[in-house]
């Protein structure tokens, strides 16, 4: 009795499990990191909006403040003509420093939420997940970001109402959310980066509050720079908050400005303060 054929060998099942074998041997190369951050960045300020589906108590009460500067102190300011603002009224001078005012306001003391997180053990959960940290905190950033150009369409609004004389082209307007949410990267960054140093809600409060008027007033958002003292002519050189505004009247009004400078000054502040934030963000899980 013949024995029954032998079925050749399947060239297909030789090569799978040459390459079965090879990937035991050599794992497939992971991806690259910088194609996962954009990813997680937004992932993470998607995560931070949420939170704005629950309780958008704070986008109303924050637009009480702005529209008391423009109601009381630009129109009041507009009739005694006591700044010189190069002939256009002072409620139009003084908007867009009250939008950059207002996005400061909300990214200052995002630190705050920051060190909640880390008494809550959350913190610790999204540190030990392969999200970078720099992906963490520009996700963080960047929803503050969002929920200060929120703020600004507020204000913009308010200005509107009073007849403030803005411009409506798209490119420009483009440029305005891009100076808002480069200014509260920034400046959220700044605020989370003392949180790393002083580790407490309380300490980051006081601080918070000691620096945000200093730098509000050390700023061109409420008189020119040729009115100011030489000193503070200087310190509002350095200040971040000067380029935002003069980058925001320039796109809003149409007044002379530097907007290649503005911009670069905002992004190179930004990048150091994701750098700055990022490097002390695991001293606060410690």
């Amino acid at each position: 009795m013949s024995e029954a054929p032998v079925a050749p060998p399947v060239a297909s099942a030789d090569r799978a499990r040459e390459k079965g074998i090879g990937l035991l041997l050599s794992p497939p190369e992971p991806r690259a990191g910088w194609r996962l951050l954009p990813t997680r960045v937004v992932a993470m300020c998607a995560v931070e909006l949420q939170k704005l589906r629950h309780d958008r108590t704070e986008l109303y009460t924050r637009a009480i403040q702005p529209a008391l500067w423009l109601l009381i102190f630009g129109q009041t300011f507009t009739r005694i003509k006591a700044i010189p603002t190069d002939g256009i009224p002072y409620v139009d001078y003084l908007a867009p420093g009250i939008i950059a005012q207002s996005a400061m306001f909300i990214a200052i003391f995002y630190g705050i939420q920051i060190i909640w997180e880390r008494d809550a053990g959350i913190l610790n959960k999204l540190l030990v997940t392969p999200t970078p940290r720099s992906a963490l905190v520009t996700g963080k950033a960047f929803a503050a970001g969002v929920k200060s150009l929120i703020q600004a369409v507020v204000v913009v609004v308010i200005a509107a109402l009073l007849g403030v004389s803005l411009t409506w082209n798209p490119l420009e307007l483009l440029g305005v959310a891009a100076a808002v949410v480069l200014g509260s990267v920034f400046f959220s960054c700044l605020s989370m980066t003392i949180a790393g140093i002083v580790l407490s809600r309380d300490r980051l409060m006081g601080i918070g509050q000691a620096i945000t008027m200093p730098l509000f007033f050390g700023s061109n958002a409420l008189y020119p720079l040729s009115v100011m003292p030489g000193w503070l002519r200087t310190v509002s050189k350095v200040n971040p908050l000067s380029y935002q505004v003069d980058a925001l009247r320039g796109l809003l009004l149409g007044t002379p400005a530097h907007l290649a400078l503005d911009f670069a000054v905002l992004i190179v502040a930004a990048a150091l303060g994701i750098t700055a934030a990022s490097s002390l963000l695991g001293r606060l899980a410690r």
